[in-house]
């Protein structure tokens, strides 16, 4: 009678199961194969209107990406930067970004949609059992893939269902053209502006202190004076960025202490003109020893002799400081001949 009972009490321990493969589960393998579920077939599968519809839906969903994709770009011609419009609960916001993210969120979307509604309604569902094999691939598993590759193109009905095939391409093809639209927005295209500044031929160096133009007597050796060139208004919408590129120092120096040629030739009885613009970071040069010649940059301590073209002697300064070719006018004052030789402060990337 025991006997019985405790085989009875075997075949219904708690937590028993039987799987589709016939295997056990209980508690001394929990984790047995449970197998898969009977296969039910989708409406699509078995009604070819229901297909149809979905075929539909795939293909409105990519033509709206298309469409959206398009507005996209025609958002750039159409508003302006610095349109605004109000929109609950938004508040005011610019119509160019509105448009943007609305237009380029729709054609994402509905890529992504069409794809997946296609999956799930139109693609085969058949569920299949793929047994783990080696990592290393061998020519049967080479063939096994290019088998299942032309199975799952001919599954998925891509040759069948042209019109979901079509509007796919177009919607993935146009797509990609809204990164190329954005680079404008990477910046200007590269401008000279930054090889050229307020100096030209004839143009008078004006004292940056009084305003008043310079004669060569104003200039007095081991002195250092400041200039502009003449016309620009402090004040005026462009004076700061123009005199941050203009700016200039003038020395006077014995002609027999300057020792670089083309800097005796572009000066003016020992007077020479430089960029007060440091080449390391662009602070303005402010320092100047009278016994050597040389000017100190604040910031970073470049040094520069002036008696030798401005030449880096010190600190991490890339190259010499520029020099202004400067002479005299018919009325006595300081002339500049022509703009700088070469950009004034640090480099650029375009420089070279």
């Amino acid at each position: 009678m025991s006997s019985h009972t405790g085989t009875h009490e075997d075949e219904n321990l708690p937590g028993e199961r039987e799987t589709a493969h016939g295997e056990v589960a209980n508690r001394e393998n929990p984790f047995a194969d449970p197998g898969l579920p009977p296969h039910e077939p989708r409406k699509q599968d078995i009604d070819e209107r229901a297909a149809k519809r979905s075929e539909r839906t795939v293909a409105l969903l990519f033509t709206v990406s298309m469409l959206a994709t398009i507005g996209f770009i025609a958002s750039y011609v159409i508003f302006p930067i610095d349109q605004m419009v109000t929109i609950w609960p938004l508040g005011k916001i610019s119509a160019l970004n509105f448009s943007l993210g609305m237009t380029l969120g729709i054609a994402l979307f509905c890529i992504g949609a069409g794809a997946v509604h296609w999956g799930r309604t139109l693609m085969s569902d058949h569920e299949l059992i793929g047994e783990r094999h080696p990592i290393e691939a061998d020519e049967e598993t080479k063939q096994k893939v290019l088998a299942d590759f032309h199975q799952g193109a001919k599954e998925s009905q891509i040759g069948r269902r042209k019109l979901v095939r079509n509007t796919m391409f177009g919607a993935l093809a146009l797509v990609p053209l809204s990164g190329v639209v954005l680079l404008r927005d990477l910046g200007p295209l590269p401008e000279d502006k930054l090889r050229h500044t307020a100096w030209a031929k004839g143009k008078m160096l004006v004292n940056q202190n009084t305003g008043e133009p310079l004669r060569p007597e104003d200039i007095t050796v081991g002195t250092l004076a400041f200039a502009q060139p003449e016309g620009l208004e402090e004040g005026s919408h462009d004076f700061q960025k123009e005199i941050a590129k203009a700016a200039v120092m003038l020395v006077r120096l014995e002609p027999n202490d300057i020792k670089d040629k083309r800097e005796l030739d572009w000066s003016h009885e020992g007077i020479v003109a430089f960029s007060r613009i440091c080449t390391h970071v662009g602070c303005p040069v402010t320092l100047y020893e009278q016994q050597t010649h040389h000017v100190l940059c604040p910031c970073h301590q470049s040094t520069f002799d002036l008696a030798d073209g401005a030449r880096v002697i010190f600190g991490p300064a890339g190259h010499p400081l520029p020099q202004l070719r400067i002479s005299v006018n018919d009325e006595g004052y300081l002339v500049a001949e022509d703009d700088f030789a070469e950009p004034v402060g640090p480099t650029f990337w375009e420089r070279g």
